[in-house]
């Protein structure tokens, strides 16, 4: 792949490299929130749509998997335009998608309009990780990763507070709307600063075999999460299908790539020890942590009674080390064995999970916001080092293949790891409130004397087994949320063997891979 050799760009300095990192810092902020910000807004829209709200869930899926097919062909796609050409039309593609999804005036158009908006999403992040990298001096690579990961972590916990602020004062469109400003302003930056740093393109023949294996087997295997538990997961034909498409097609896929001399996705990256053992350990994680977003807000809200507003000020809170840490993390690196700084951020995300597994449906506000904090830490700690491991070693003209490939396995475990979580939450907490009803009935004293409490104050008999039925609900809910937690525990730790199988990352060779200046 020939691109313009970075030796010949010098980084950027003062004015224009602040300019050019808030540019691509917003870029990617509005892109992740994005994932998230539907979420918590589909009642509104499915009200609004006059569809039931499982209709209204294909505005998040259907943007999930156009998003999962497009983030792995950025390194082909930047062959074919530029790296600069490709993410300011990807900034501008995904403004006016923003505006066609609020001004949709169905569902259907609304889902076309964010199967577009996912599409053009997908080479954002990447790009804008291999253009940060490109703007600042080799000592200053973990810096530039710092500015990176701190909106790649931060924003999926805003979506859902901002979303739900959103539907609450406003209309559910200016969730898409708050879009155009931040993407017109940064794709202005972007292109005023970057426009003559601009990579040379190389016309390949499209492997157009390879690019709809993709299409089919990441469309089949987003779907089947998506829509799994919906569907009670292997009990539905339909689920049992997609599995099968996407199993064969991805093993037809890895096959015809492998042997691809233009192949539309680099799996040679998986070659080099720092890549594959980085990707694995930070997608496993960023599974673990997606799932802990999912299941802690709906275990507060299902079980213990939170409001939405309630639960997410609760989740807030592990923005604060994020941000504040991230800088000294990126400072520090160059310093450090970026193994051990990954290996610190498991242990802590594993004393979080194992303080979380001690919850119980008594659990007061500053308990539940303990874990959260340090979580700050961990998030800052894991992030920086690891994307560091990924890209070392590698060329530079490898450098958006391979933040490409990178991301999109890390999107697909986020997704698996929802999808396994709240699956394997239900399973849990069916099995708990099994073997709690064993102990209760008429034949436990125990029961007895409380029914028969409840009864002395007013209560009939069937209101009276109707709380218990709700307190013995809520202690399963909770023993089952537990349960993941400590699991999530033992597998950070676990996940710190994956690290050490790495080669040390040397001082300067994050940006010497990722773009030697």
């Amino acid at each position: 792949m020939a691109t313009a050799p970075r030796a010949a760009l010098p980084p950027l300095s003062g004015t224009p490299l602040v300019l050019g990192t808030l540019a691509l810092s917003l870029a990617v902020f509005m892109n992740v929130l994005d994932s998230s910000i539907a979420n918590v807004s589909i009642p509104a829209i499915s009200g609004d749509m006059g569809v039931s709200p499982q209709q209204g869930t294909w505005v998040i899926t259907s943007f999930a998997v156009s998003n999962a097919i497009s983030v792995p062909l950025t390194g082909w796609l930047t062959m074919r335009f530029g790296q600069v050409r490709l993410f300011i039309t990807s900034i501008l593609l995904f403004v006016l998608a923003s505006f066609l999804c609020g001004v949709a005036p169905s569902i259907e158009i609304l889902i076309a309009a964010r199967v577009l908006q996912g599409a053009v999403a997908g080479p954002m992040i990447p790009l804008s990780q291999s253009l940060l990298l490109a703007s600042y001096p080799p000592a200053k690579s973990g810096m530039a990763l710092a500015f990176w990961g701190m909106t790649t972590l931060v924003a999926p916990i805003m979506g859902p507070l901002l979303g739900g602020w959103i539907s609450d004062n406003y209309t559910w469109p200016w969730i898409f709307y708050i879009n155009i400003p931040i993407g017109l302003f940064a794709a202005w930056a972007s292109w005023s600063i970057y426009h003559t740093r601009e990579s040379k393109t190389v016309r390949l023949p499209i492997d157009k075999i390879g690019l709809a294996l993709l299409v089919i087997w990441v469309g089949s295997l987003q779907l089947m999460l998506d829509k799994g538990k919906e569907l009670d997961w292997f009990a539905s034909g339909e689920i049992i299908v997609l599995t099968a498409v996407a199993l064969v097609a991805f093993v037809y896929f890895i096959i015809w790539e492998l042997g691809e001399d233009h192949p539309v996705v680099d799996l040679s990256l998986f070659a080099g020890r720092n890549f594959s053992g980085g990707v694995v350990a930070i997608s496993v994680a960023y599974g673990l942590f997606f799932g802990s977003l999912v299941i802690l807000p709906l275990w507060l809200q299902t079980q213990i009674g939170y409001t939405a507003t309630e639960a997410g000020k609760v989740m807030a809170p592990v923005g604060i080390f994020a941000i504040l840490l991230s800088p000294l993390v990126g400072k520090m690196l160059p310093k450090v064995d970026a193994r051990f700084v990954a290996s610190t951020a498991f242990l802590i995300f594993a004393l979080v999970f194992f303080l979380r597994s001690r919850f119980t449906p008594e659990v007061d506000t500053m308990t539940l916001m303990i874990p959260t904090v340090i979580q700050g830490a961990a998030m800052a700690m894991f992030f920086i080092p690891l994307t560091s491991i990924i890209l070392s070693g590698l060329s530079p003209d490898r450098i958006p293949a391979a933040a490409g490939l990178s991301n999109f396995v890390r999107i697909m475990f986020g997704g698996m790891g929802t999808s396994l979580t709240s699956t394997l939450w239900d399973s849990r907490s069916t099995l708990h409130h099994a073997q709690l009803a064993e102990h209760a009935g008429p034949s436990n004293p125990a029961f007895s004397q409380a029914v028969q409490a409840m009864q002395a104050q007013g209560m009939s008999e069937q209101g009276a087994w109707a709380v218990i039925e709700r307190s013995l609900s809520v202690q399963a809910g909770t023993l089952g949320a537990t349960d993941i937690f400590y699991m999530s525990a033992i597998l950070f730790i676990l996940l710190i063997g994956l690290v050490w199988m790495t080669r040390p990352v040397r001082s300067k060779t994050p940006v010497d891979a990722g773009g030697a200046h």
